[in-house]
């Protein structure tokens, strides 16, 4: 399912992070006592989206599918992620899904949960995925594919980022 141990790392630190914010599991304590867990500065809202999103890993890819058992594309893994979490409907396609929310203007400012596009298709905003943070992101890839975690940071990705929107409103309240 993971193609490297460093995927399987990484999705198991963000779920640790997300399930026990302030446990041993989430962070080294001893070293980083007075920073946050990943999400930790994010609102039970973003939790509830990645954990959704991480449940689907592994679902396989169907060019138009919008069910788990039988396949996702990219817009119905985005919008089935949104409604089951928090109730928010969103557009059938990834172009219609990229004129939701509020822009992103720098991928520097990107939150985990905010929804990022790439033009794969020759045409722009054409495949959509949800950020993680670190520079990694989930998504339904293509045919042949599964729901799994990917770095934004791969030569594809970085020539193809569109831009992102966010969902889902900042800072959760202290």
């Amino acid at each position: 399912m993971f193609k490297s141990c460093k995927t399987f790392l990484f999705i198991f630190s963000v779920s640790a992070s997300v399930i026990f914010p302030s446990s041993a599991l989430a962070e080294d304590v001893t070293r980083h006592d007075a920073e946050e867990s990943l999400f930790a500065r994010y609102s039970n809202t973003t939790q509830d989206v990645i954990l959704k999103a991480l449940e689907l890993v592994g679902v396989r890819y169907r060019m138009g599918g919008d069910d788990p058992l039988v396949g996702l594309d990219c817009s119905s893994f985005v919008r089935l992620v949104y409604r089951d979490a928090i109730d928010l409907v969103l557009p059938r396609t990834a172009h219609e899904q990229s004129r939701m929310g509020a822009e992103v203007a720098k991928r520097t400012e990107l939150k985990p949960g905010d929804l990022v596009f790439f033009n794969t298709a020759r045409r722009a905003f054409s495949h959509v995925g949800i950020y993680l943070g670190d520079n990694y992101f989930l998504h339904a890839p293509s045919s042949g594919g599964t729901v799994r975690v990917e770095s934004m940071q791969k030569r594809y990705w970085l020539t193809r980022y569109n831009g992102a929107r966010r969902l889902i409103a900042g800072k959760r309240p202290d």
